[in-house]
């Protein structure tokens, strides 16, 4: 048995705003028609024409839930219309008997009167289907559009969980890249003994905790990021201090700006890694960070090696990985560029719509 809220919910589809101004207007019609041709008051003819019309809405709605099959044979909108046109003489049939009066004779041994039923019924049965009809086409043409939007936004939260996933499987693929890296950085201080391995280390440790939970948002904002590339510099620079010089520059309205973790991290550690630590006396590493053109510009320059002739031992995930996240996350409103820098090195650019 439906609940109460139900039956509201039901009763609200079968008699909402649209149908009963649809039906009030075909009754102000019908009741126009015939009001001239009436001989009897025509405050009883409106009140019966008003009751036709909502007794075949309310057929017409009841028919639209039940039954809940219907043999092939049948179809619902044929239902519908045939039950619309069988209701009205049978309403007006009812409301003629039941105003004759006790002892006089039936209505249909009355001329008039039953004039009157024939010249209602049919008025009525020569509308109702058309309205019933209409109400059908609207019917269709709103199912049809909420079906249109309900397959739009499926598809989009599809396409958003594709992504999400797509993302997700590429911040796992950062992580051990970045580890692999650093583990890198400690083998190198390891292996030369130098004095200042336990403070590198300590700062290496530090840097660890800062930077690993990061890697697991889906955004950050420039500061933190840029916080993670001074922090990774200084490491650097304790591990090769006459090799390796760097400066931090950005504009004061960029740092809230959103974007990947490890995005300029991943250009710096590319410079370090294939620029300044094969070349013999190393080079200087310049990170600018402006706002030009409503778009947010992250440059890396480095005066390493080059392009081409990196002897580093990469993965060569990094820029590729770094490059579909831009694309996951921004669109086509984000860019990486790669070019050479004279009279050496490589200048690494990151384009992000600024917000």
């Amino acid at each position: 048995m439906s609940s109460p809220p139900g039956m509201l919910r039901s009763a609200g589809k079968i008699f909402g705003w649209q149908r009963l101004l649809v039906v009030g207007i075909a009754v102000v019609i019908t009741f126009g028609l015939l009001s001239p041709l009436w001989r009897s008051g025509l405050p009883p003819l409106l009140l019966r024409i008003a009751t036709v019309g909502y007794a075949a809405l309310l057929m017409f709605g009841f028919l639209e839930r039940w039954p809940s099959r219907l043999p092939r044979w049948a179809t619902r909108w044929a239902l519908q219309v045939i039950a619309v046109a069988l209701i009205i003489p049978v309403i007006n049939l009812a409301y003629y008997i039941g105003s004759t009066e006790a002892g006089a004779p039936s209505f249909w041994y009355d001329r008039d009167r039953l004039v009157g039923f024939v010249g209602l019924t049919l008025v009525e049965l020569v509308l109702a289907p058309w309205v019933a009809l209409i109400a059908l086409v609207r019917q269709k043409e709103v199912l049809v559009q909420t079906q249109a939007l309900e397959f739009a936004l499926e598809r989009s939260r599809l396409e958003r969980s594709a992504l999400d996933a797509r993302l997700r499987l590429l911040q796992a693929q950062v992580e051990p890249h970045f580890l692999f890296n650093t583990l890198a950085n400690v083998r190198a201080l390891v292996d030369v003994g130098s004095p200042k391995a336990p403070h590198v280390l300590d700062r290496l440790i530090a840097y660890l905790r800062a930077a690993v939970p990061r890697l697991q948002q889906p955004l950050t904002t420039m500061a933190q990021e840029l916080e993670l590339v001074q922090a990774y510099l200084d490491v650097m620079q304790l591990r090769m201090p006459d090799r390796l010089s760097f400066a931090v520059r950005a504009e004061a309205p960029a740092l809230q700006s959103p974007c990947p973790p490890t995005t300029v991290l991943t250009l710096v550690e590319n410079a370090v890694r294939h620029g300044i630590d094969p070349a013999e006396d190393g080079g200087h590493i310049d990170i600018a960070v402006s706002l030009l053109d409503c778009r947010l510009c992250v440059s890396v320059t480095d005066t390493g090696v080059g392009l081409g002739s990196s002897s580093g031992g990469g993965t060569g995930t990094g820029l590729v990985a770094l490059r579909e996240r831009l694309r996951l996350c921004f669109g086509a409103s984000a860019e990486l560029r790669i070019a050479a820098h004279e009279p050496r090195g490589v200048v690494a650019q990151v384009w992000l719509p600024a917000t």
